[in-house]
Formats: C-alpha cells, structure tokens, sequence
C-alpha cells in the first residue's frame, strides 16, 4: 500500500512496510460548492448580522479589505474582485479601496508572490495593494490596552481610519488561537510588533487552552475580541476549502458573527475522532504553502499529539523550500539547541514580550515532551538541520519501519493532510 502525503506542490509517495497496519486519518468529504461564484455573490448580498455590503458601502469614501499573506491557501481569486466591484458600484472611490496584506510579523509578500497571494491581475491593477509591517510606528495608531490583560492595543493606520474595514480569510484549525481567520486577520494580521509580541509571550503560549479548535477560555481568542471591540467593530468574508482546496464555505458579515458561523462548519470536518493512540504517527505539514518554511512545520507536529502515545514516534515530511524561517526564528531555534528544551522554556518563562518568532519555538516544545520528533525534508542544508532540534529522517518508510520494530507494534497513524486535520483521541 502505498499513501499520499501532502508535499511541497504535489505530494510524496509513501509504501508502508511490510507487516504495517495503517489507519489513514482524513476528513469526512465537505459538500464542496457548485457554483462558487454565486455563493460569493449571495453571501454579499445575504450578509451574516449586517445589511447587505452595497448598502453598507453607500456613501462611503473608504475601505480597507485586510487578505492573509502567502502561508495561508486563502482562495482570493474567487471573493477578491467581487467584493471591489460591490464597493466600486455602491460609490466607493478607486483610490478610497487598499487592499492590504495582514502579514503580522511575517515578510512582505511583493512581484510574483503577491500576484499569486491576490490571484487576479484585475484587483492588482484596479486599487492599491500593499503589505503591512509591524515594526513602522507611524503606520499603527494605538487605540490602548486590552481590559482583562493590559496588552497594549496598535494597529495599522490603514484598517483604523477606514470607513469600511473588511477581514478575508481561511477558516482553519489553528494550535495557538483555536481557529485562524475572523479576528486574528486583524491581530495579529495588522498589529504592531508590540501587540503581536506581548499577546505571543510564554505566559500566553504556554496556556493549556492556546490550542488546536479551542475558543472557549483561549487567551489569544480573548485578547482578539477585545481587540475588535477597541476598534469598534469590522466585517469578515470567511471560506472554508476541503483537501483538494476547493471552495467548500463562504459567507460574509459581522467579524464574530460570521467567523463563529465559519468555525462551526469547519469543526464539523477537521476534528477528526479517533479510537486509539499509536506509538508511530506520520503526518505533513500540509504542502504549499504552508511548508515552505521549518517555522510553519511546527504545526505539523503540534496538530496530531492527542493520539500519540507516550514516548511514540511522530515523523513529519515538510519540503522547508524556503529554509528555516526567519532570522529572529533561526536565533530562537539556535537557543533551543544550545540551552536544551528546559534551559530554552526557563529562558523565556518571565518575559513579558517575546522576542519575533520564538513563540513558534516554544511550541514545538510541546511535541518534544511528548515523544521523539522525526523530520523528513529536502529543503534544509546540514546547518539548517541541525537547527530544527529533531532527528532528520532520509527515508519515511524505513523510519516507519524502525519505530514499528522499537515499540513493537505494527499500528501506524496517517495523517496525509497535516494541520489541517485535528485528530481528537476518544475512546
């Protein structure tokens, strides 16, 4: 038998060793939609807690639509020139619209790779298209500090001065913010590296409830709609796509309205209910684009923990095309590797703001506690390896092959689709 994991552009082919017994964990088949342009087209006119957006655009001189950079598979091509031709139609001047790339503290998306973020070359000649950065203060206007926890609240000018400001996004499982889209487009999309830093800290990512499908007393979540009330509101087009990223959902309307409504149609597939634990579980970092980088990998080890055993083996294939990551994550890595796992923990326990990308580090402390992590990669160099701090891997199945004879049990895990499926362990 032979499986299928997603990779870089395509996919890598896997035989399964001789004796193994493979339980292949997938999503139930979405009820992809047939038409996807028409969903778009009603889910603007038949909004979700707002009127319909062109009479919400009426009058209007202003809009800021926010789309997530090039790690997300958002599909902008099929909502992008749809919701600008509304805005467009209802009056809203062309040079009143920006189009705004919520990078966080992730890299300018510029030339080929922005056309392939937006998708459309109409909306790249129709209104301006530019990418966040966190770290300009005179782009952000502080709107202050959160009530519960006193993160200190600065957002993009851009989004704030806006008469309409419009969220887009993929609705997915995320393993710190319980969900992407919706609101965290806007923090830590449009934040200030001060805001991402203080809510990104070890206080916050180290809280049992910063996980995979978990909204209910997630901290991140929390932060992320005071966040939205200090700016007094916004709107969300939210998609859903299944494996083969076709559009499976679209709606639009309210920020957490709407995005609530998304998250309940995505729970539905990626929570993925499973009998038992296994002590060898092979998963991927869900293919372009999302494994371009070592930093994003890390989900790919965070997502299928529930059903690994205790001292189990968890192999992940990632194309890392593009390297480790940032500087900042390769400085963080490199601490990770000179301190250990709890010199790296204790090193950052009582900071109150996290130095860029060590978050995504601290993270992946979490699979390192529970078992041994096993990399398969053809995108990283000898250096970069030794900075992932886990075994490299140059062969799946004879690793498969060797944690099967380890622990003596032929039972093997698949989880071809990555993160992007959240295995839940019930018995």
């Amino acid at each position: 038998m032979t499986i299928e994991l997603l990779y870089g552009r395509g996919t890598l082919s896997i035989p399964t060793p001789p004796g193994c017994v493979p339980t292949i964990i997938r999503k139930e088949p979405m009820p992809v939609l047939s038409d996807p342009a028409a969903a778009v087209t009603d889910a603007l006119t038949r909004p979700v807690g707002v009127p319909p957006l062109a009479d919400l655009a009426r009058g209007k001189r202003s809009a800021c639509i926010l789309i997530c950079d090039v790690t997300r598979p958002v599909p902008n091509r099929l909502f992008l020139a749809p919701l600008i031709r509304t805005l467009l139609d209802a009056g809203v001047p062309r040079e009143g619209v920006t189009v705004l790339v919520a990078t966080g503290l992730h890299r300018a998306n510029e030339g080929d790779e922005l056309a392939e973020v937006v998708g459309d070359p109409w909306v790249l000649g129709a209104v301006r298209v530019v990418s966040h950065d966190a770290t300009v203060d005179a782009d952000h206007v502080l709107l202050g500090r959160t009530p519960a926890r006193g993160t200190v609240v600065r957002l993009d000018r851009r989004l704030v001065d806006a008469e309409l400001r419009i969220a887009t996004g993929l609705v997915e499982p995320h393993f710190m913010a319980g969900w992407s889209g919706g609101r965290k487009v806007i923090a830590p999309g449009v934040a200030h590296a001060e805001t991402i830093t203080t809510f990104h800290n070890s206080a916050f990512m180290g809280h049992p409830r910063a996980a995979n499908c978990v909204l209910a007393g997630n901290p991140l979540h929390e932060e992320q709609l005071a966040i939205m009330e200090m700016l007094g509101g916004a709107l969300a087009l939210n998609t859903v796509i299944d494996d083969d990223r076709r559009l499976a959902f679209v709606n639009f309307g309210a920020i957490v309205e709407s995005h609530l409504q998304a998250v309940e149609f995505a729970r539905r597939y990626a929570q993925v209910r499973v009998g038992r634990r296994f002590r060898t579980v092979v998963t991927s970092a869900a293919g372009h684009p999302l494994d371009k980088t070592y930093y994003q990998t890390v989900k790919a080890m965070v997502g299928p923990l529930d059903i690994l055993e205790a001292g189990g083996d968890l192999i992940v294939v990632s194309s890392c095309s593009e390297g480790l990551g940032s500087k900042h994550y390769v400085e963080a890595q490199r601490r990770l590797v000179d301190l250990g796992r709890d010199g790296f923990a204790s090193s950052i326990q009582d900071k109150g703001r996290a130095d860029i990308d060590e978050w995504q580090t601290q993270m992946q402390l979490r699979p390192m506690r529970v078992g041994r992590v096993r990399l398969y990669t053809d995108g990283l160099g000898d250096l970069d390896s030794a900075l992932t701090g886990v075994e490299r891997v140059t062969d799946v199945a004879a690793a498969v092959a060797e944690s099967m004879a380890h622990h003596r049990d032929a039972q093997v895990a698949f989880v071809p689709e990555g993160p992007y499926v959240v295995p839940v362990y019930s018995r």
